[in-house]
């Protein structure tokens, strides 16, 4: 750079200097150096390339976006890292629940691609994705690649998805259920009081009243009705088919009394003592029976006024939620378990669900709809029909974090689940690269003032916490290489 040029710089940086405070500085200058032109009529008779370089000397690229390529993908537990040829990385995360390898088959299918080319990626890879937590390896890539994209143009990840609706995002916490009714409404009393929640979800079903006399029919024949998720078989990894977690609602005929709806009933009416009107109360995991016993206990319940009542049936029978949504005054929600705005293939999606006109609120679990694009899009088509969005959430604080960049980006969105507010040490799994903590009061802080997902792990709390199993032991490695992966070895494309 000639002598004539250093001499503007230094005067320049002189009449800043005592112009920019700490807190406007970065913005200040740029604003006056690299947008406005300081004194760029003193330019005049330099060359093309010294007033590129003094026009653009001081701002600042964390890369070279154009020239990035995916180097690489590992995992520790259900985190996804996908390295570059550069100095930055993205953090993803497969659903909980979800296998690890739903992400890493998708390895070969991305390396030596741009990272920023994010629809593309997924257009290539959301043909791997399905529904539930089989959805859990497209979505988790795509969180990533939100990350790295954000690092890259050094923005956050709504600023890529078109800039947010709010600074705030709304949480609502699940309720523990164990204990019977007085340890259920204590602790509804401490998520409100404590820790600030302005909207709460609890478990309500029949689980709360299976040990009581004539409350249940038929329940003692499924082992107890004891809950969705036991599908296999005692002290086994063989799936017990047959067994009360794999069968559909329509095919228990498991039924409620009338005593046993006048004892859930009772449930909410403590609830609603503790909480008031104020707090809007959502419900969830009723148990699996059929259509007119959720109506009976949808009557029973609606003279308290719930927020929602949530996967009452499975979602992809669109008839008998249209007729629950019109038996009943209560919102229907659905959809923690559906994949993209249009299914994979033939296959239903929230486009479905939603022009049948069977819901009152669409529900999707970032981790399986697609990430953080596909589930704007999903809550955007919901907005143009009049449904509002509500986010599933029960993840690590990575997931989190890309929940609630989506949310932030999303007009018609309600609240996201928090679903770890116990935990002693769940956020410190990250750390927030912004000024301000994850979350404050019952609402997450939209970050402003960091790239990407706005946050980096907290490698010792994986370690020592997240990566161990309930007898302390290791469950895994830590972003181990992932070489077995690299190689493609099909013709992936669906038509010819």
């Amino acid at each position: 750079m000639n002598t004539e040029i250093k001499k503007i710089i230094e005067k320049e940086k002189t009449e800043i200097a005592g112009q920019i405070t700490e807190e406007n500085s970065r913005r200040g200058f740029l604003k006056k150096a690299a947008l406005g032109g300081l004194a760029l009529g003193g330019m005049m008779g330099a060359s093309i390339e010294d007033a590129v370089a003094y026009s653009t000397q001081n701002v600042k690229r964390a890369s070279s976006p154009s020239e990035l390529v995916i180097t690489d993908l590992r995992m520790a537990g259900r985190l996804i890292k996908i390295y570059t040829n550069q100095d930055i990385y993205g953090l993803g995360e497969v659903r909980d629940g979800g296998d690890p390898r739903y992400a890493l088959f998708l390895k070969s299918r991305i390396l030596g691609m741009n990272p920023c080319n994010v629809e593309m990626l997924f257009k290539i890879i959301r043909q791997f994705g399905y529904h539930g937590r089989q959805g859990g390896g497209v979505s988790g890539v795509e969180m990533a690649l939100w990350d790295l994209c954000g690092k890259a143009w050094n923005v956050p990840a709504w600023q890529l998805l078109g800039g947010r609706y709010r600074d705030k995002v709304r949480l609502y916490a699940d309720t523990p259920d164990g204990g019977g009714p007085d340890a259920i409404a204590a602790a509804v009393k401490r998520r409100v009081e404590g820790q600030g929640f302005t909207w709460l979800k609890m478990d309500l079903g029949i689980h709360l009243i299976r040990d009581k006399d004539n409350g249940i029919v038929n329940n003692k024949f499924w082992d107890g009705a004891a809950g969705q998720y036991t599908m296999n078989l005692r002290g086994s990894n063989v799936i017990d088919y047959m067994g009360y977690g794999w069968r559909e609602h329509p095919f228990t005929q498991v039924q409620l009394t009338d005593k046993g709806l006048a004892d859930l009933a009772a449930i909410v009416e403590r609830i609603r003592g503790v909480v008031g009107y104020e707090i809007p109360l959502s419900s969830d995991h009723y148990g699996h029976f059929d259509v007119n016993n959720t109506i009976r206990m949808g009557k029973a319940l609606e003279k308290y006024r719930l927020a929602w009542l949530e996967d009452a049936t499975q979602w992809y029978n669109f008839d008998d939620m249209k007729t629950l949504k019109d038996a009943l005054e209560t919102p229907i929600c659905t959809g923690e378990d559906i994949f993209g705005l249009r299914g994979p293939g033939l296959a239903l999606g929230f486009k479905d669900l939603i022009d049948a006109k069977c819901v009152d609120i669409i529900h999707p679990d970032l981790a399986t709809s697609g990430g953080l694009l596909e589930t704007k899009r999903i809550g955007d088509y919901a907005q143009e029909n009049g449904i509002a969005m509500a986010m599933h959430m029960a993840g690590t604080p990575v997931c989190f974090m890309a929940n609630v960049h989506c949310a932030a980006a999303t007009e018609n969105f309600l609240a996201v689940e928090h679903h770890s507010p116990d935990s002693d040490w769940w956020e410190s799994m990250v750390k927030m690269t912004g000024k301000q903590p994850m979350i404050e009061k019952g609402y997450a802080n939209v970050p402003l003032d960091s790239p990407g997902l706005g946050i980096e792990l907290n490698e010792d709390v994986i370690k020592e916490r997240f990566l161990r199993g309930r007898g302390g032991e290791s469950t895994g490695g830590f972003f181990e290489p992932t070489e077995e992966w690299n190689n493609r070895n099909s013709h992936d494309r669906l038509w010819s």
